[in-house]
Parts: C-alpha cells; sequence; structure tokens
C-alpha cells in the first residue's frame, strides 16, 4: 500500500513538472483555450522548441488559407494545413458576426501525411499555431481523439489576445517578435495539386 502512495505522489509531482515545464499554468488557461491534453506552449516556447529539435517536431499553423495569405506566417512552419476555412457558400454567423467557419474534413488526412512525411509518429511533438489559441485547441482536441500524444497548443497564438481597445497586441507571435514573413513557401501551403 505505502508503494502505491509513493508511486501516485512520484507520478502527479511528475506529471505536474511536465504540465509546468513549458512554463503554462493549465489551471490558468481559459476555458475556450484548453484541449483535452492540457499540452501548452507560449510563442517563445514554441519558437525555442521548434529551432531546437526541427526534425523531431511537427510545427502546422491551422489557421485559414486567407489569413496566411493576408496576415503571414511563422517562418518555421512545417506546413499551413487549415483545421477551418470559410463556408463555401459564404454563408454568414449571426452569433459571432462573420463569415461561418467549418472544419476541414481533411484535417487529420493531410496532418497525417506531413508527419509521415518527417518519419514522425503520433507520439512525437506536434505543435499547432493559429490566430489566438482557440482553434489550435479544438485541433489539438481532434488529433487526441485520434490517438495523438504530444500535441502542443499556442497558447497566445500568431496575433494574440485582444487588448481592451480591440487590437490584437498583447501577446502571440507576432507581438514577441519571432520570425514570421508575409511570403509563403509553396511547399507549405495546401493547394489543390496537394489534396
Amino acid at each position: 500500500m505505502k508503494f502505491a502512495k509513493l508511486f501516485s505522489v512520484v507520478f502527479l509531482a511528475t506529471y505536474a513538472m511536465g504540465a509546468l515545464a513549458a512554463g503554462v499554468d493549465p489551471a490558468g488557461v481559459p476555458e475556450k483555450k484548453r484541449s483535452k491534453l492540457g499540452l501548452y506552449f507560449t510563442a517563445q516556447e514554441a519558437y525555442d522548441l521548434v529551432a531546437k529539435k526541427p526534425e523531431k517536431t511537427l510545427f502546422v499553423d491551422v489557421r485559414s488559407r486567407a489569413e496566411v495569405n493576408f496576415l503571414g506566417t511563422p517562418v518555421a512552419i512545417d506546413a499551413n494545413i487549415p483545421y477551418m476555412e470559410i463556408s463555401e457558400w459564404y454563408a454568414w454567423n449571426e452569433k459571432s458576426d462573420s463569415y461561418k467557419m467549418e472544419v476541414n474534413s481533411e484535417f487529420s488526412n493531410l496532418l497525417a501525411k506531413r508527419l509521415a512525411e518527417k518519419k514522425l509518429t503520433k507520439s512525437d511533438n506536434i505543435v499547432l499555431i493559429c490566430r489566438s489559441g482557440d482553434r489550435s485547441a479544438r485541433a489539438a482536441d481532434l488529433l487526441a481523439d485520434l490517438g495523438y500524444k504530444n500535441v502542443y497548443s499556442v497558447l497566445e497564438g500568431f496575433e494574440g489576445d485582444m487588448s481592451k481597445e480591440g487590437l490584437r497586441n498583447v501577446n502571440g507571435w507576432k507581438n514577441a517578435n519571432l520570425p514570421w514573413s508575409y511570403k509563403l513557401a509553396k511547399a507549405k501551403m495546401v493547394t489543390t495539386a496537394q489534396n
């Protein structure tokens, strides 16, 4: 019985250290940015991991093609694989006063293809980034349901959270002055020729 208690304490301590090693306390993550796996990076931590272990990490921008096209993307991504896209018929979402977005039915297949190209498995590190951390968490949930083990959501996203003035200038990849560009690398983008 003592061994079981000791094991539980060691396991919980190890888990907590792993969750906090990234510097993000999962308990402090807003509900809409939480993922099932509870794995998060700040933009700086994501950049550091990708720079340190590029061959052992798949870094995916899950924003729509339009966002990447007009707003730029981190230079270090392996791919842009949209988790959601604007509805084909430009349906309007009354709740958010914006165009309705739908889940990309090919997301998991395209991600699996990119993972295989890097000779990585479902147990290797996958880092997902979206605009502000909401969609990357939903994409991480989908991958968790499919058996992926180490899927991290960049909590602040590419553009960061909104300030009281309604600007995305609080945090995030761009506001951390991490490498990004408007120039897109075709090999990293999803095009009809690749589908």
